[in-house]
Protein backbone atom coordinates (compact mmCIF):
# COMPACT_ATOMS: atom_id res chain seq x y z
CA UNK A 1 0.00 0.00 0.00
CA UNK A 2 1.29 3.18 -1.08
CA UNK A 3 2.36 5.32 2.07
CA UNK A 4 0.92 8.94 2.57
CA UNK A 5 3.01 11.51 4.52
CA UNK A 6 1.79 14.87 5.87
CA UNK A 7 3.78 18.00 5.83
CA UNK A 8 5.27 18.78 9.02
CA UNK A 9 7.01 21.93 7.75
CA UNK A 10 5.16 24.60 9.93
CA UNK A 11 4.20 22.04 12.38
CA UNK A 12 7.93 21.47 13.72
CA UNK A 13 9.43 24.93 13.05
CA UNK A 14 12.37 25.59 11.47
CA UNK A 15 15.03 23.15 10.73
CA UNK A 16 18.41 24.71 11.62
CA UNK A 17 20.92 23.89 8.95
CA UNK A 18 24.88 23.98 9.67
CA UNK A 19 26.74 25.69 6.85
CA UNK A 20 26.47 26.30 3.29
CA UNK A 21 26.33 23.09 1.48
CA UNK A 22 22.42 21.77 2.82
CA UNK A 23 19.26 24.08 1.57
CA UNK A 24 15.51 23.27 0.92
CA UNK A 25 14.99 20.95 3.65
CA UNK A 26 11.84 19.58 4.16
CA UNK A 27 10.11 17.16 6.98
CA UNK A 28 7.24 14.53 6.64
CA UNK A 29 6.12 12.64 8.96
CA UNK A 30 4.40 8.87 8.25
CA UNK A 31 0.79 9.31 9.95
CA UNK A 32 0.60 6.09 10.94
CA UNK A 33 4.27 4.47 11.65
CA UNK A 34 5.17 7.83 13.35
CA UNK A 35 9.08 7.78 10.99
CA UNK A 36 10.29 11.37 10.02
CA UNK A 37 11.51 11.78 6.73
CA UNK A 38 13.82 14.80 5.93
CA UNK A 39 14.67 15.99 2.54
CA UNK A 40 17.35 18.10 1.76
CA UNK A 41 19.72 19.30 -1.09
CA UNK A 42 23.01 19.08 -0.84
CA UNK A 43 25.66 21.31 -3.12
CA UNK A 44 29.65 20.81 -3.27
CA UNK A 45 32.38 20.49 -5.23
CA UNK A 46 32.42 17.39 -7.62
CA UNK A 47 33.87 14.32 -6.60
CA UNK A 48 33.78 15.75 -3.04
CA UNK A 49 32.18 13.14 -0.57
CA UNK A 50 29.86 14.03 2.62
CA UNK A 51 29.07 12.72 5.88
CA UNK A 52 25.77 14.16 7.17
CA UNK A 53 24.97 14.51 10.86
CA UNK A 54 21.26 14.80 11.89
CA UNK A 55 20.50 16.15 15.66
CA UNK A 56 16.51 15.48 16.49
CA UNK A 57 15.75 17.86 19.73
CA UNK A 58 13.04 19.72 21.25
CA UNK A 59 11.94 21.06 24.50
CA UNK A 60 15.57 21.67 25.14
CA UNK A 61 16.85 18.01 24.51
CA UNK A 62 18.25 16.85 22.02
CA UNK A 63 19.93 13.27 20.84
CA UNK A 64 23.16 13.97 19.44
CA UNK A 65 23.68 10.21 18.38
CA UNK A 66 19.93 9.26 17.73
CA UNK A 67 19.76 5.41 16.87
CA UNK A 68 17.18 4.88 13.86
CA UNK A 69 18.62 7.14 12.30
CA UNK A 70 19.04 5.77 8.31
CA UNK A 71 19.92 7.19 4.86
CA UNK A 72 22.30 9.50 2.55
CA UNK A 73 25.81 10.33 4.18
CA UNK A 74 24.76 8.38 7.74
CA UNK A 75 25.96 5.41 7.41
CA UNK A 76 28.06 5.61 3.99
CA UNK A 77 29.65 8.96 2.67
CA UNK A 78 27.32 10.95 0.06
CA UNK A 79 28.02 12.83 -3.01
CA UNK A 80 26.14 16.30 -3.41
CA UNK A 81 22.77 16.01 -5.15
CA UNK A 82 19.15 17.38 -4.60
CA UNK A 83 16.13 15.31 -3.01
CA UNK A 84 18.72 13.49 -0.74
CA UNK A 85 16.44 11.88 2.29
CA UNK A 86 17.03 10.59 5.73
CA UNK A 87 14.92 8.79 7.65
CA UNK A 88 14.44 8.53 11.59
CA UNK A 89 11.90 6.06 13.64
CA UNK A 90 11.56 7.44 17.14
CA UNK A 91 9.41 4.45 18.42
CA UNK A 92 12.01 2.24 17.46
CA UNK A 93 14.59 4.54 19.24
CA UNK A 94 12.22 4.32 22.50
CA UNK A 95 11.58 8.48 21.59
CA UNK A 96 7.73 9.47 21.69
CA UNK A 97 7.07 10.53 18.16
CA UNK A 98 5.90 14.12 18.01
CA UNK A 99 7.20 17.12 17.88
CA UNK A 100 10.65 16.57 16.89
CA UNK A 101 12.84 19.35 15.21
CA UNK A 102 16.03 18.82 13.26
CA UNK A 103 19.65 20.23 13.12
CA UNK A 104 21.81 19.04 10.04
CA UNK A 105 25.26 19.44 9.04
CA UNK A 106 27.49 18.16 6.51
CA UNK A 107 31.03 18.05 6.49
CA UNK A 108 33.31 17.18 3.51
CA UNK A 109 35.20 14.12 4.01
CA UNK A 110 39.19 14.01 3.37
CA UNK A 111 40.38 13.05 0.18
CA UNK A 112 41.59 8.96 1.18
CA UNK A 113 40.15 8.65 4.07
CA UNK A 114 36.96 6.01 4.50
CA UNK A 115 34.26 7.34 7.14
CA UNK A 116 34.33 3.86 9.46
CA UNK A 117 30.90 3.71 11.22
CA UNK A 118 31.19 3.28 14.94
CA UNK A 119 30.01 -0.17 16.89
CA UNK A 120 30.89 -3.24 18.99
CA UNK A 121 33.32 -5.99 18.20
CA UNK A 122 34.86 -8.68 19.69
CA UNK A 123 38.51 -7.49 20.35
CA UNK A 124 41.53 -9.82 20.58
CA UNK A 125 42.23 -13.48 20.45
CA UNK A 126 43.47 -16.74 21.72
CA UNK A 127 46.72 -17.03 19.91
CA UNK A 128 48.48 -14.51 22.07
CA UNK A 129 49.09 -14.17 25.44
CA UNK A 130 48.68 -9.98 25.22
CA UNK A 131 45.64 -10.66 22.79
CA UNK A 132 43.94 -12.16 25.94
CA UNK A 133 41.37 -12.17 27.16
CA UNK A 134 38.72 -11.89 23.93
CA UNK A 135 36.83 -8.59 24.88
CA UNK A 136 33.89 -6.79 23.55
CA UNK A 137 34.97 -3.13 22.54
CA UNK A 138 32.46 -0.28 21.35
CA UNK A 139 34.03 2.44 19.28
CA UNK A 140 32.79 5.64 17.72
CA UNK A 141 32.40 6.53 14.54
CA UNK A 142 35.83 8.00 12.69
CA UNK A 143 37.54 8.16 9.65
CA UNK A 144 40.26 6.77 8.81
CA UNK A 145 43.21 6.80 5.85
CA UNK A 146 42.32 4.44 2.66
CA UNK A 147 46.12 4.16 2.42
CA UNK A 148 49.32 4.34 4.69
CA UNK A 149 50.83 7.56 4.56
CA UNK A 150 52.56 7.67 1.23
CA UNK A 151 56.67 9.54 0.83
CA UNK A 152 54.70 12.23 -1.24
CA UNK A 153 52.33 12.78 1.01
CA UNK A 154 55.31 13.22 3.75
CA UNK A 155 57.49 15.22 1.79
CA UNK A 156 54.51 17.79 0.43
CA UNK A 157 54.49 18.53 4.99
CA UNK A 158 57.74 17.52 6.34
CA UNK A 159 60.35 18.81 3.95
CA UNK A 160 62.07 15.70 3.47
CA UNK A 161 61.39 12.02 3.18
CA UNK A 162 63.24 9.46 5.53
CA UNK A 163 62.60 6.69 3.39
CA UNK A 164 64.94 3.63 3.00
CA UNK A 165 63.33 2.93 -0.07
CA UNK A 166 62.41 5.80 -2.77
CA UNK A 167 59.05 6.05 -4.05
CA UNK A 168 56.70 8.97 -4.02
CA UNK A 169 53.84 6.58 -4.14
CA UNK A 170 55.61 3.88 -1.40
CA UNK A 171 54.63 4.07 2.07
CA UNK A 172 56.56 5.96 4.33
CA UNK A 173 58.96 4.51 6.55
CA UNK A 174 62.18 4.98 9.33
CA UNK A 175 59.35 7.67 11.60
CA UNK A 176 59.20 7.35 14.95
CA UNK A 177 56.11 7.76 16.90
CA UNK A 178 56.84 11.03 17.81
CA UNK A 179 57.67 11.90 14.12
CA UNK A 180 54.54 10.67 13.16
CA UNK A 181 52.73 13.13 16.27
CA UNK A 182 54.61 15.72 14.37
CA UNK A 183 53.35 15.11 10.82
CA UNK A 184 50.20 14.97 12.07
CA UNK A 185 50.15 18.06 13.72
CA UNK A 186 51.97 19.70 10.88
CA UNK A 187 49.59 18.85 8.13
CA UNK A 188 46.39 19.52 10.26
CA UNK A 189 47.53 23.01 10.91
CA UNK A 190 48.39 23.46 6.51
CA UNK A 191 45.01 22.30 5.98
CA UNK A 192 43.48 24.63 8.65
CA UNK A 193 42.69 21.84 11.32
CA UNK A 194 42.58 22.34 15.04
CA UNK A 195 45.75 20.13 15.56
CA UNK A 196 45.29 16.70 18.16
CA UNK A 197 48.50 16.54 19.86
CA UNK A 198 50.26 18.94 22.58
CA UNK A 199 53.16 18.53 25.16
CA UNK A 200 56.25 17.09 24.17
CA UNK A 201 58.03 13.45 25.06
CA UNK A 202 56.25 10.92 27.56
CA UNK A 203 53.99 13.81 28.51
CA UNK A 204 51.93 13.92 24.83
CA UNK A 205 48.39 14.48 25.15
CA UNK A 206 45.53 14.16 22.30
CA UNK A 207 43.00 16.49 22.38
CA UNK A 208 40.17 14.24 20.70
CA UNK A 209 37.50 16.73 20.16
CA UNK A 210 39.81 18.20 17.65
CA UNK A 211 39.17 17.98 14.11
CA UNK A 212 42.42 17.55 13.09
CA UNK A 213 44.26 14.33 11.67
CA UNK A 214 45.51 11.75 14.50
CA UNK A 215 46.88 8.01 14.87
CA UNK A 216 43.93 6.09 15.26
CA UNK A 217 43.62 4.06 18.50
CA UNK A 218 44.76 0.32 18.93
CA UNK A 219 40.98 -0.85 19.02
CA UNK A 220 40.14 1.73 15.97
CA UNK A 221 42.74 0.05 13.90
CA UNK A 222 41.73 -3.25 14.89
CA UNK A 223 37.79 -2.46 14.38
CA UNK A 224 38.76 -1.29 10.99
CA UNK A 225 41.19 -3.89 9.78
CA UNK A 226 38.32 -6.61 11.08
CA UNK A 227 36.14 -4.25 8.10
CA UNK A 228 34.02 -2.58 11.10
CA UNK A 229 30.24 -3.40 10.82
CA UNK A 230 30.87 -5.29 7.49
CA UNK A 231 33.18 -7.95 8.78
CA UNK A 232 33.56 -11.16 7.62
CA UNK A 233 35.54 -12.54 10.26
CA UNK A 234 38.57 -12.98 8.47
CA UNK A 235 42.03 -13.82 9.86
CA UNK A 236 43.83 -10.91 7.72
CA UNK A 237 42.65 -7.78 6.80
CA UNK A 238 40.41 -8.69 4.32
CA UNK A 239 40.71 -12.27 3.92
CA UNK A 240 41.97 -15.28 5.25
CA UNK A 241 44.33 -15.93 2.01
CA UNK A 242 47.54 -13.52 2.72
CA UNK A 243 48.96 -13.36 -0.20
CA UNK A 244 45.78 -11.80 -1.72
CA UNK A 245 46.10 -8.73 1.26
CA UNK A 246 49.66 -8.33 2.21
CA UNK A 247 53.06 -7.91 1.77
CA UNK A 248 55.28 -9.83 4.29
CA UNK A 249 58.12 -11.96 4.29
CA UNK A 250 56.86 -14.70 2.63
CA UNK A 251 56.34 -12.38 -0.95
CA UNK A 252 57.85 -9.36 -0.57
CA UNK A 253 61.31 -9.90 -1.83
CA UNK A 254 62.33 -7.97 1.31
CA UNK A 255 61.16 -4.83 0.67
CA UNK A 256 57.83 -2.13 0.65
CA UNK A 257 55.45 -1.92 -2.44
CA UNK A 258 53.18 1.35 -3.73
CA UNK A 259 49.86 1.75 -1.50
CA UNK A 260 46.93 0.07 -2.54
CA UNK A 261 48.92 -2.79 -4.60
CA UNK A 262 47.23 -5.85 -2.88
CA UNK A 263 43.31 -5.88 -2.44
CA UNK A 264 41.05 -3.70 0.08
CA UNK A 265 39.30 -5.56 2.81
CA UNK A 266 35.64 -5.13 3.47
CA UNK A 267 35.80 -0.84 4.19
CA UNK A 268 37.78 -0.36 0.82
CA UNK A 269 41.42 0.08 3.44
CA UNK A 270 44.46 -1.00 1.53
CA UNK A 271 47.26 -3.02 3.56
CA UNK A 272 46.09 -3.03 7.15
CA UNK A 273 48.19 -6.16 6.28
CA UNK A 274 51.27 -6.39 5.65
CA UNK A 275 53.92 -3.85 3.64
CA UNK A 276 54.81 -1.69 7.15
CA UNK A 277 53.81 -1.67 10.68
CA UNK A 278 51.88 1.23 11.66
CA UNK A 279 52.13 3.15 14.53
CA UNK A 280 48.37 3.57 17.32
CA UNK A 281 48.27 6.03 19.76
CA UNK A 282 48.63 3.95 22.59
CA UNK A 283 50.69 2.75 25.38
CA UNK A 284 51.51 -0.89 25.05
CA UNK A 285 50.52 -2.58 27.66
CA UNK A 286 50.52 -6.49 27.29
CA UNK A 287 48.01 -6.82 29.99
CA UNK A 288 45.93 -3.96 28.92
CA UNK A 289 42.64 -6.00 27.35
CA UNK A 290 41.93 -8.32 31.06
CA UNK A 291 41.21 -4.10 32.32
CA UNK A 292 40.43 -2.16 29.05
CA UNK A 293 37.11 -0.04 29.10
CA UNK A 294 34.37 -1.05 27.17
CA UNK A 295 33.59 1.90 24.94
CA UNK A 296 36.41 4.03 23.21
CA UNK A 297 39.70 2.35 24.69
CA UNK A 298 43.30 4.48 24.85
CA UNK A 299 45.52 2.67 26.25
CA UNK A 300 46.99 2.51 29.53
CA UNK A 301 48.16 5.64 30.70
CA UNK A 302 51.46 5.31 30.91
CA UNK A 303 54.65 2.56 29.50
CA UNK A 304 57.89 2.72 27.15
CA UNK A 305 56.70 1.11 24.33
CA UNK A 306 53.64 2.63 21.68
CA UNK A 307 51.19 0.09 20.05
CA UNK A 308 52.51 -0.86 16.15
CA UNK A 309 49.60 -2.77 14.01
CA UNK A 310 49.46 -5.00 10.44
CA UNK A 311 52.79 -6.80 10.47
CA UNK A 312 55.28 -5.81 7.34
CA UNK A 313 57.25 -6.50 4.34
CA UNK A 314 60.03 -7.69 6.91
CA UNK A 315 57.85 -9.78 9.22
CA UNK A 316 56.28 -13.36 9.35
CA UNK A 317 52.56 -13.60 8.21
CA UNK A 318 50.89 -14.30 11.52
CA UNK A 319 52.16 -10.75 12.31
CA UNK A 320 49.80 -9.45 10.08
CA UNK A 321 46.87 -10.74 11.68
CA UNK A 322 44.20 -8.27 12.51
CA UNK A 323 44.14 -9.37 16.58
CA UNK A 324 48.13 -9.10 16.38
CA UNK A 325 50.22 -6.65 18.57
CA UNK A 326 53.18 -5.00 18.43
CA UNK A 327 55.38 -2.12 19.83
CA UNK A 328 58.34 -0.31 19.85
CA UNK A 329 59.77 3.01 21.49
CA UNK A 330 58.37 5.96 20.48
CA UNK A 331 62.01 7.44 19.29
CA UNK A 332 62.18 4.17 17.61
CA UNK A 333 62.95 4.66 13.36
CA UNK A 334 62.72 1.25 11.59
CA UNK A 335 62.59 0.84 7.82
CA UNK A 336 59.39 -1.83 8.37
CA UNK A 337 57.30 1.07 10.41
CA UNK A 338 55.24 3.64 8.77
CA UNK A 339 51.47 5.47 9.71
CA UNK A 340 48.35 5.63 8.85
CA UNK A 341 45.96 8.74 9.52
CA UNK A 342 42.18 8.92 11.54
CA UNK A 343 40.22 11.50 12.30
CA UNK A 344 37.27 12.23 14.75
CA UNK A 345 33.88 12.23 13.15
CA UNK A 346 31.96 15.55 14.01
Amino acid sequence: MKQTLISLMFMLGLVLLAGQAISNVRVSQHPELRYYQITFDLSGQAGDTYQIKAVPYKAGRELTNPRYLTGKGISAPCSPGKGLQLFWEPILAGQEPEGWQFRISATAIPKNMVFVEGGSFQMGSNDESDEKPVHQVTVSSFWIGKYEVTQAEWKEVMGSNPSNWKGDQLPVESVSWYDAVDYCNKRSIKEGLTPCYSGSGAGITCNWNANGYRLPTEAEWEYAARGGKHSKGYKYSGSNDIGSVAWYDGNSGSKTYRVGTKAANELGLHDMSGNVWEWCWDWYDSGYYAKSPGSDPRGAGSGSYRGLRGGSWYYYGDSCRVADRGYNGPDRRDNYGGLRLARAVF
